[in-house]
């Protein structure tokens, strides 16, 4: 909380680069040549990641609560996929930008409603706004494919050189190079004075608007930001699988990376990044192991969580011992 006589000078701090945020990223890459029958995996928790990054932006630093973001996910999806199977466009990277675009788009739209909205009201419409989507995309089944899915998407060679593989090669150092960019956008966004704002506005947003801060605009700004790195990483789950079912817009899915950004850490940039792999390498350990009852294992691992890492992974690290923190990173 922003307590009386307190200045408001955070809104300027600046974040230095550490040593350590180069971990992630070497093991991705290390990830690529140690595993390299799991590609397809390793490319969906890259995709994952980004989706609970988009989600960060707006829960971990704006403090807007949503379970509908899947729409975005979903329109970004839908995007790509119609334009490849509809238009016969089929040029990944101005593919993704028509995906970021048109999710950017319904973000703006339906974020000048919600974002004025508090509390249940701005939940409930997040969910109707995802179920809304979803009925669409069935009821257009002639463009969408319906319950049955988009399929027959086709990729041309990335940059005219890299063509997509049935391992994935292609399609893991795609979609990490996307997300590479996407955090680093993130990154700035975040530690920028607009950044740090939204924090002030997460803590106190009574505060903010008092001192001048345009709280709905600046909402708005950071929502539609969001909603475009969601639409992105839907359409890279359309390009890199070729297909896109009606689940991209389901309520599971919003869960799906709820829980991803609870593990990893909400208002923490790497959170997104440790808690995708975590999660969908153990859901995908249980789904084969124990197919029946892969969800309790799920529900122990949130509860774990709940009581042993509350801030999420990253928030170990935050809470490591002195002894620690007095060590170079």
């Amino acid at each position: 909380m922003i307590h009386d006589g307190e200045s408001v000078a955070f809104l300027t701090r600046r974040h230095r680069f550490h040593l350590i945020e180069v971990l992630p990223w070497a093991l991705a890459v290390a990830a690529f040549f140690a595993f390299p029958t799991y590609l397809q995996l390793g490319s969906q928790i890259l995709i994952m990641a980004m989706f609970a990054l988009s989600l960060d932006l707006i829960l971990g630093f704006a403090g807007i609560v949503t379970l509908g973001h899947a729409a975005l996910f979903g329109v970004g999806a839908y995007a790509a996929g119609i334009l490849s199977v509809h238009a016969g466009w089929n040029e990944p990277l101005t593919g993704l930008v028509a995906a970021g675009a048109s999710a950017a788009l319904v973000g703006l739209i339906s974020g000048w409603v919600i974002l004025r909205t508090h509390g249940l009201t701005l939940l409930m419409l997040t969910i109707a706004t995802a179920i809304l989507l979803h009925e669409f995309t069935n009821e257009q089944g002639h463009i969408t494919g319906g319950a049955n899915g988009l399929s027959g998407i086709m990729m041309d060679p990335l940059l005219g050189i890299f063509s997509f593989d049935f391992y994935g090669r292609t399609g893991y150092f795609y979609a990490l190079a996307v997300v590479l960019v996407s955090f680093l956008i993130a990154r700035i966004v975040v530690f920028s004075p607009f950044g740090q704002s939204l924090k002030g506005i997460r803590e106190n947003e009574a505060r903010m608007h008092a001192i001048g801060t345009p709280v709905h605009r600046r909402k708005l700004i950071i929502y539609t930001i969001s909603s475009a790195m969601a639409g992105v990483a839907g359409g890279l789950l359309a390009q890199t699988t070729q297909f896109v079912g009606d689940d991209v817009l389901s309520f599971g899915r919003s869960a799906d990376v709820l829980i991803i950004l609870i593990l990893g850490g909400t208002g923490r940039l790497y959170g997104a990044l440790v808690g995708a792999p975590v999660y969908m390498v153990i859901q995908d350990q249980l789904a084969k192991q124990y197919p029946e009852y892969w969800q309790l294992g799920i529900g122990l691992m949130l509860v774990a969580a709940v009581f042993f890492a509350r801030n999420g992974i990253v928030g170990l690290w935050d809470e490591r011992p002195a002894y620690w923190r007095r060590r170079p990173a």
